[in-house]
């Protein structure tokens, strides 16, 4: 994808020579964002460091993600097959996995919140999360494989941006891509950069499923929660988008 930092994006319509060039800043999150990273930053550093491998074992068996919940392995294991559907998406397995996801939150993350405002993205969050995770349990019912991570989320970030984010030239402005007209599903569908982006995403993905790239091993990547995700926020991104197409108010 291609910055475009010379120019912003006009709401009341006009060419891109009748903008006055602006200088984004380098760094200039919605604090929802920032709240959210810290967050996810604190619980890996608390399972971390803080508590001890049994303690750890408990917080991973009561919030992670595991299909067998679904099956009858652990059908009567509790009720953590409530709340794990979402709970999952705030744990990580190395401070790799999330500072990897945390990148690409900040990608992402930061011109939808700019859209949708605070309280629509911790809906968005919440369901692309189990949309996530839904698609992944189709794949693998009844496994005992634990699943950890905001991929799921971030994919669904990915879709919803791909909706609005490009620009007709097809450049991305990183600061006022949310003024952009969020796009048709049939404009969506045949805009080339939309096209391009969400090629590429599917193929790297599917390249991850083949074990292409085994990053720690295909196994330990739940690849397939990741479409589950991105299709999520890519088809269902207007039902969370403010109905005049504007940014939403409660925004952060």
């Amino acid at each position: 994808m291609t910055n475009d930092t010379g120019g912003v994006a006009n709401p009341d319509g006009g060419s891109d020579e009748e903008r006055q060039p602006v200088h984004e800043p380098a760094f200039n999150l919605p604090s929802a964002l920032v709240s959210i990273l810290i967050g996810l930053f604190v619980i890996h550093a608390t399972r971390t460091y803080l508590l001890s491998s049994t303690v750890d074992d408990e917080v991973l068996f009561n919030f992670a993600f595991l299909p067998a919940r679904y099956d009858h392995a652990l059908a009567d294991q509790g009720l953590a097959w409530l709340w794990s559907p979402v709970t999952y998406s705030f744990l990580h397995g190395s401070w790799e996995h999330v500072i990897f996801n945390g990148f690409w939150l900040v990608a992402f993350g930061a011109p939808v919140v700019r859209r949708i405002g605070v309280v629509r993205l911790a809906v968005f969050w919440c369901l692309s999360a189990v949309a996530a995770v839904a698609l992944h349990v189709v794949f693998h019912w009844g496994d005992m494989t634990v699943v950890i991570g905001a991929s799921g989320v971030v994919a669904g970030l990915m879709g919803a941006a791909a909706r609005f984010v490009f620009s007709p030239s097809g450049r991305i402005s990183r600061q006022f891509a949310h003024l952009n007209r969020r796009l048709s599903m049939s404009e969506a569908l045949s805009n080339r950069s939309v096209l391009v982006f969400t090629g590429i995403w599917f193929l790297t993905n599917f390249l991850i499923g083949l074990g292409v790239f085994a990053f720690g091993g295909a196994a330990s990547i739940a690849w397939e929660a990741h479409i589950g995700g991105f299709l999520f926020g890519f088809f269902l991104f207007g039902l969370f988008d403010p109905q005049d197409g504007h940014p939403a108010t409660d925004r952060a």
